[in-house]
């Protein structure tokens, strides 16, 4: 390993004066008098040395070499002067013997000298043969000192004869030795350990060392989210991380005995040109780690949303129109982090196929391999690779950039890393003829609707600088995230995903989870329209307005030059400009009011419009990460789809089709009851209408029984609660008297129970009666399904209307748990509408997601006189968009501007009651 180089070393730690200070302590008290005192010293000098390296970080934010190379640097002073008191003045030895002789190694990332201000100390102590009583001593006198320094130290004690052992056994041992860098000590003992190692551990494992490497990496890829995309990365061992680059080092070291990065290029593995992107890469990242150990104080690798606002305010990122400094920061972590995978993977592919290669053997094999190698449309194809044939192969036409990707995804072949690479180079070719090329467009039309996969295909061409040169607007999106809880991708990640998901829908491989899809898209008429739309959905965030809008008018540009018709692009068009139309209708409206399915068609033209639609919102919301597709988002889009396609092939309904539906879901509900179906009949005189059109028949099928049980028994409340798997949650009904504010009690005590209220309806039945069903989850979107689990939650809503529980400071006291939520601040908007509904006022409110915020919202509108009638509660991350149905005390709308005015001011009092800092005072 290289010498670390570091400039104004004594400003860092001043060794010399730091010997003299203990040699004066020593001299006042003695060696064991003096301990107290040399661990103050040490510690100052640690602390003011960590303190100068802040000062510098903070001075050149982006040094990350140096920054970590200055860390190595000082803990390398303290533990030569931990080690020369240990052994010059703890335990002296005037003639040491042969086996009291021992080597300090700095191993890991440590020995690399690349230390985050809090990682880890790795060192390796090693004698030449078992270690004696003095080594030992020496070792936990050292090891003491630096405890209590407050250093996390990894350390191992071997003899030259157990690390030989331990390291060809033992992978990360032999890792750790690969990068060992003299520390201190023995010089003599440190040769031998490095002439060992590499004349007894390494030579004939390097296949070995390679595939073990490789499937280490393959599963901490798949351990982090197996993407480099993910919007809250760990910057060491996430997917396109420091991991990745010291991998490099690691096989480059262990197999061409590389010092650096930089050697790798002698070797013919790297260009100039990919080492200077392995270089600043790695420099950024080590940057980026030494800022959150800076600001965590402790050992922190994950850039969490708390942290990646203040790293990118220390980084001098500026808020530019449309993006927010900590957008661009992310961004361009986003794209060093595709660099790494860029790097890393033509590397790596590189070593695997030459180690395939040595395992199949040269000569007569070798020979048959190449008798194999045939050729598509003047590709080479070699053990399912595809290859171009000439190093000037896209140079000589750059529509090829886009051809062989098309040739990939039809044939469903890989291209070879070889390829990738001088695609990678020669991506700058594709300018403005090559865009309006109408080949090129056709090839990459055909790799966008492409039969088989895609989604993979589009990676690499994403990955290869290909994509985004092709379609610019695309490349605007490269690496680009949304500072939110909701988007676990990047944008041009997620548009990527959502096309793979729409491809394997068609393929019939999700019918499971999307059976409505699967259903749609074959008797669709313009398929490729839902493939350009998916493309371009997203295309305009980060421009500073209503991407959707913009979008659209992006579209009008875009979808001409890839080929596609008038109507099909003014389709397209349409799509990505309400392509959150259909999720805003079903998740925020009353599917049950008639007047939502009249307002959610008036911009719907045909069935194609809507089942392109359908499909698209299905395959966006899935695309979004990990947990956010649920039953109950899957059983709301399959109602609307459904009411909405049955008024637009049967016209707007009138009163007989109506009652027709109604007998229907009687005869459903009736079938459901089985030997109770007689309830049908004997209960209709109590529920209006109303109560018939707004539920399902499963659930009607499950408040019959109870309101008769209840009735029966004359119990004046009563409460069911079962898991309710058709929406991925648990329906808790109560039955009671009705009264002013039992919707904001029965809230909170669900809230203090647990669990999150995601839809409410709220009837009242001809005799007075309340009839109110809740659909509730657990904080992380699961039903509640145990016993223990339903007891308490029944045991909280009856002490609540018992009057049992002082709601208010109840839920003061036992807030939920404080979630990544409070790193966000979503601005509070009230809106009203009186035409979205015939009989009620809709009040949508949208704000930082809260514990008990619906318990809030809804005492705030029993206070100012309203009836909630229902609520439909949706989260989008840390966003709360919660909307209810509501009428006066008389049942009629809220239609004074004074009166919508004092509701408005009521409902943001309640949101900013619910602030973090305001909450303590409640």
């Amino acid at each position: 390993m290289s010498k670390l180089t570091i400039t104004r070393q004594r400003a860092i730690i001043d060794r010399r004066a730091l010997v003299s200070a203990i040699a004066d302590a020593i001299e006042d008290k003695g060696a064991e008098g003096a301990r107290p005192q040399i661990v103050a010293l040490l510690k100052k000098a640690l602390e003011d040395g960590r303190q100068e390296l802040s000062d510098r970080l903070a001075e050149k934010p982006g040094a990350g070499h140096e920054i970590t190379n200055g860390y190595a640097f000082l803990i390398d002073q303290i533990i030569r002067v931990v080690h020369d008191h240990v052994v010059g003045d703890l335990y002296p030895v005037a003639n040491r013997s042969s086996g009291e002789r021992l080597t300090l190694i700095a191993v890991g990332g440590y020995g690399r000298g690349e230390m985050a201000p809090y990682s880890d100390v790795d060192i390796a102590f090693i004698t030449p043969g078992k270690p004696t009583a003095w080594c030992e001593q020496v070792i936990e006198a050292m090891l003491y000192f630096l405890w209590d320094l407050g250093l996390t130290v990894g350390h191992s004690s071997r003899s030259l004869d157990e690390m030989v052992t331990m390291a060809r056994s033992d992978l990360t041992i032999r890792t750790a030795l690969l990068e060992g860098r003299y520390l201190w000590g023995d010089k003599d003992v440190y040769q031998m350990t490095e002439d060992r190692f590499w004349g007894d551990v390494v030579p004939g494992t390097e296949s070995q060392f390679i595939a073990e490497k490789l499937a280490e990496r393959d599963a901490r890829h798949k351990r982090m989210g197996d993407s480099r995309y993910v919007v809250e990365p760990n910057i060491k061992d996430g997917k396109g991380g420091l991991r990745d680059l010291q991998t490099l080092y690691w096989i480059g070291k262990y197999v061409y005995r590389v010092r650096s990065a930089a050697e790798l290029v002698d070797k013919g593995l790297f260009t100039k040109e990919e080492y200077r992107s392995f270089r600043r890469a790695e420099g950024f990242l080590l940057a980026v780690r030494s800022h959150l150990h800076t600001i965590a104080r402790r050992g922190e690798d994950r850039l969490t949303f708390d942290l990646q606002r203040e790293v990118a305010r220390r980084m001098n990122y500026a808020d530019r129109p449309g993006k927010s400094a900590v957008e661009r920061f992310m961004q361009f972590y986003f794209l060093q982090a595709q660099h790494v995978g860029n790097l890393t993977g033509v590397f790596l592919s590189s070593l695997e196929e030459q180690t395939q290669q040595k395992r199949r053997g040269a000569g007569f094999l070798s020979g048959l391999m190449g008798k194999r190698e045939k050729l598509i449309e003047g590709y080479k194809v070699a053990g399912g690779k595809l290859s171009a044939p000439s190093d000037d192969w896209f140079q000589q036409d750059p529509v090829r950039l886009v051809e062989i990707f098309t040739i990939a995804e039809r044939e469903g072949l890989e291209i070879h890393p070889e390829t990738i690479r001088k695609a990678r180079r020669d991506s700058g070719l594709i300018q403005r003829e090559v865009r309006r090329d109408e080949r090129a467009n056709a090839l990459f039309l055909d790799v966008l609707c492409g039969r088989n996969d895609p989604e993979s295909v589009l990676r690499w061409m994403n990955e290869a600088g290909v994509f985004g040169r092709f379609v610019p607007d695309f490349g605007k999106v490269g690496g680009q995230m949304q500072f939110d809880m909701y988007h676990h991708y990047t944008v041009d990640e997620h548009t990527i995903r959502a096309i793979g998901l729409l491809s394997k829908i068609e393929k019939g491989e999700l019918v499971e989870d999307h059976p409505l899809a699967t259903k749609i898209l074959p008797g669709l008429k313009y398929r490729r329209v839902l493939y350009v739309a998916t493309l371009l959905h997203d295309i305009a965030k980060g421009r500073g307005g209503d991407h959707s809008v913009l979008g659209a008018e992006l579209a009008l540009r875009i979808c001409p030059r890839l080929g596609l018709t008038k109507a099909e692009t003014e389709l397209v068009s349409w799509l990505v400009r309400y392509h959150l139309l259909m999720s805003a209708t079903a998740f925020k409206r009353d599917l049950a009011d008639p007047k939502t399915i009249e307002h959610f068609l008036e911009e719907i033209d045909d069935a194609e419009a809507l089942g392109q639609l359908t499909v698209l919102t299905i395959v966006d919301i899935r695309a979004v990460g990990p947990g956010i597709w649920n039953s109950w988002k899957r059983q709301l889009l399959g109602d609307l789809y459904t009411l909405a396609e049955e008024q637009l092939r049967l016209g707007e309904g009138d009163e007989d089709r109506r009652q027709k539906r109604l007998d229907a879901k009687r005869l459903e509900v009736a079938s459901l009851l089985g030997d109770k179906a007689h309830l049908v009949q004997e209960l209709d005189s109590r529920f209006d209408r109303d109560y018939w059109m707004a539920e399902p028949a499963d659930i009607i099928a499950i408040n019959l029984p109870h309101y008769e049980a209840a009735k029966r028994l004359e119990h004046k409340l009563s409460i069911h609660a079962e898991y309710y798997p058709a929406r991925g949650a648990t329906l808790i009904t109560v039955i009671g008297d009705d009264h002013p504010g039992l919707f904001f009690r029965i809230a909170g005590a669900i809230n203090l129970a647990g669990a999150n209220v995601i839809d409410a309806r709220i009837h009242t039945t001809r005799v007075g009666k309340a009839v109110d069903n809740f659909l509730v989850q657990d904080p992380l979107g699961k039903p509640f399904q145990e016993e223990v689990q339903l007891k308490r939650l029944k045991k909280s809503i009856e002490d609540a209307l018992a009057g049992k529980i002082d709601m208010v400071p109840s839920l003061a006291a036992r807030p939920l748990p404080r979630t990544r939520a409070e790193n966000f601040r979503i601005a509070p908007l009230i809106l009203f509408d009186n035409e979205a509904s015939v009989r009620f006022t809709v009040i949508e409110v949208n704000a930082t997601d809260r514990p008990a915020l619906l318990n809030r919202l809804t005492r705030a509108m029993f206070e100012t006189s309203l009836i909630i009638n229902s609520a439909h509660i949706t989260q989008y991350g840390e966003r709360a968009v919660d909307t209810f149905y509501v009428t006066d005390l008389l049942g009629g709308k809220i239609t004074s501007e004074d009166r919508l005015k004092k509701v408005e001011q009521a409902l943001l009092a309640a949101i900013a009651a619910g602030e973090p800092e305001t909450e303590a005072a409640e």
